[in-house]
C-alpha cells in the first residue's frame, strides 16, 4: 500500500474554455493534513472539484494519483468509492431527501443504527435529521450536516472547502472538533489512515485544526509552500502579494 494518499503532477485545468489552474504539484502523505490559502476567485475550489472529479472541470494536462492509482480520467462516483470525500462551501438544498437518509447512504451499510445515532449526536443534528437536506439550515448546521456525511463515509482523503465560512463562534469550535475526529487527530500521524486538504481564505480554521503543510494559490498557481502558521502570519500582516517573494 502506498504511503502517499494524494499526488498531483503538473495539473492544468480549464472551465468552459478558460484556463483556471496552471501546473499544480502537491503531495499529501497518508495521515497528513495540508491547507491551501488564497483569495476568493483564484482557483482553490477548482482544485478540489477537479480532485473530486466534477465533469465541469476539464484537465488539460497532468495527473491525479490516489493511493498509487491514477484516477485522472475516473468519474466522480468511482472516486468516492475509492475513498475521496468532500465538504463543499455552499452545498445545495435537496428537497425530498431527508438528512438522515443521506447520512445513512454515505455509510453504505457499514454502520449500525447505534453508530449512526452516535454521529447525529456528535454533530448535534438530532433535531434536523428528518428535515430535507440543508433546507432552512443555518451556515453552521449545513457544515455539521456535511461533516456527518463524511463521518459516515469514512473517506481516506477528506477535501474541505472553506469549513469556517458562514459559521458563527458558537459552531466553529464544534466544526473544528468534528474535523479533528474525521482526520483521526487524536492518533499519532503514523497511525492515521486519513489525509486532508483544507482550503481557506481567512485561515481561521487553523485555530482549531492543525495542518502540516501550507500553500498559497494566486491566479491558479501555487506560488508558495511552507509552514501553514508562518504563511498565515505573513498573510495577516502583509497580504497575499507578499507571498510572491517565496517563489524560487
Amino acid at each position: 500500500m502506498s504511503d502517499t494518499t494524494l499526488e498531483i503532477k503538473d495539473l492544468s485545468v480549464e472551465v468552459e474554455g478558460r484556463q483556471i489552474l496552471h501546473d499544480i504539484n502537491l503531495t499529501i502523505k497518508t495521515g497528513e493534513t495540508h491547507v491551501l490559502f488564497g483569495p476568493n476567485g483564484n482557483g482553490k475550489t477548482t482544485l478540489l472539484m477537479t480532485i473530486m472529479g466534477s465533469p465541469k472541470y476539464r484537465i488539460t494536462k497532468g495527473n491525479i494519483i490516489l493511493k498509487g492509482t491514477d484516477i485522472t480520467n475516473l468519474p466522480m462516483d468511482e472516486r468516492a468509492r475509492m475513498g475521496i470525500g468532500m465538504s463543499m462551501q455552499r452545498p445545495p438544498v435537496v428537497r425530498g431527501v431527508k438528512t438522515r437518509d443521506m447520512v445513512t447512504a454515505c455509510a453504505r451499510g457499514r454502520e449500525s443504527d447505534d453508530e449512526l445515532n452516535s454521529i447525529f449526536l456528535s454533530t448535534n443534528l438530532n433535531e434536523l435529521v428528518d428535515r430535507d437536506i440543508n433546507y432552512g439550515f443555518s451556515g453552521g448546521e449545513i457544515k455539521r450536516s456535511e461533516l456527518a456525511q463524511l463521518l459516515a463515509q469514512k473517506p481516506d482523503l477528506v477535501l474541505l472547502d472553506e469549513p469556517e465560512s458562514g459559521v458563527d463562534l458558537v459552531n466553529i469550535a464544534l466544526i473544528g472538533h468534528l474535523i479533528n475526529q474525521l482526520l483521526q487527530k487524536k492518533h499519532p500521524i503514523r497511525e492515521r489512515m486519513r489525509s486532508g486538504l483544507i482550503i481557506t481564505h481567512t485561515g481561521h480554521i487553523l485555530d482549531y485544526v492543525d495542518a502540516r503543510t501550507g500553500y498559497v494559490m494566486l491566479a491558479g498557481t501555487i506560488i508558495c509552500e511552507g509552514d501553514p502558521h508562518e504563511i498565515l502570519k505573513t498573510i495577516v500582516k502583509k497580504g497575499y502579494e507578499e507571498c510572491r517573494k517565496c517563489i524560487a
